[in-house]
């Protein structure tokens, strides 16, 4: 492929990031604003979104700072969290076998939730992919949520209580949503399965709560009911 080929291909991964940003503006805001909730600083809100870029795990950081959590159960909960991007940059790396190690590095460690889908739906559509088009779509979605959360930490100095305007929300909100749009991709023969882990990790999450602290338990619990989820899966 020539170079300006992968140009253009990096200009059209640009084009097609455009869709998905308003999600990375309006979470990475309320993540910025939940950042300066738990006392961090501008500037260790925009390191946060810098060196882990996850929005889930900024929300749960800042949630278990308020609760004076341990560094080791937030790094665990942190990892757990993010443990599936190491399965999206795996599913991924085949289609990037004439690249090098670093530029497949480079892919998976900027992939997310959102990039990872739109390119599901090219190679759906039997549509190649290529590193420059990747990138594209990885470091425009990057450059987004960290300026988006840096303009959250901002807001958030402003607003003494971020509640009243529902921003403490958000990540409920978003889970919630992606909750009910993978359920619409779910066989309705597997959602008696999921009610079951659903059960499950309630369960769990309640009779550990009762021996270890509410942030282990939860840990624990995904662990458990992730591995039965598959062992059982059919």
């Amino acid at each position: 492929m020539s170079d300006q080929t992968g140009n253009l291909t990096f200009q059209q991964g640009v084009k097609d990031c455009i869709p998905t940003l308003l999600g990375y503006i309006s979470i990475g805001i309320a993540a910025g604003v939940a950042g300066i909730a738990a006392n961090l600083s501008i500037l260790e809100v925009t390191l946060l979104a810098i060196f882990v870029y996850a929005g889930a795990a900024q929300f749960i950081i800042c949630a278990m700072l308020l609760t004076n959590s341990t560094t080791l159960a937030i790094i665990v909960t942190t990892f757990i969290v993010n443990f599936r991007h190491f399965l999206l940059g795996a599913t991924l790396a085949p289609h990037f076998q004439k690249d090098s190690m670093p530029k497949n590095i480079g892919i998976s460690l900027l992939v997310t939730d959102e990039s990872f889908g739109v390119a599901a739906m090219k190679l759906a559509k039997k549509e190649p992919i290529y590193a420059s088009w990747m990138n594209g779509l990885n470091i425009t979605a990057y450059l987004v949520w960290i300026a988006s959360c840096a303009l959250g930490a901002l807001v958030g100095k402003l607003i003494p209580n971020p509640a009243v305007f529902g921003l403490d929300f958000a990540l409920t909100a978003m889970f919630v949503a992606l909750f009910v749009f993978q359920l619409q991709s779910v066989p309705k023969s597997k959602l008696r399965h999921i009610s079951f882990l659903i059960l499950y990790m309630l369960i769990f999450m309640i009779g550990l709560s009762f021996i270890v602290s509410t942030n282990v338990a939860v840990v624990l619990s995904t662990l458990i009911v992730a591995t039965i989820g598959v062992v059982t899966d059919r």
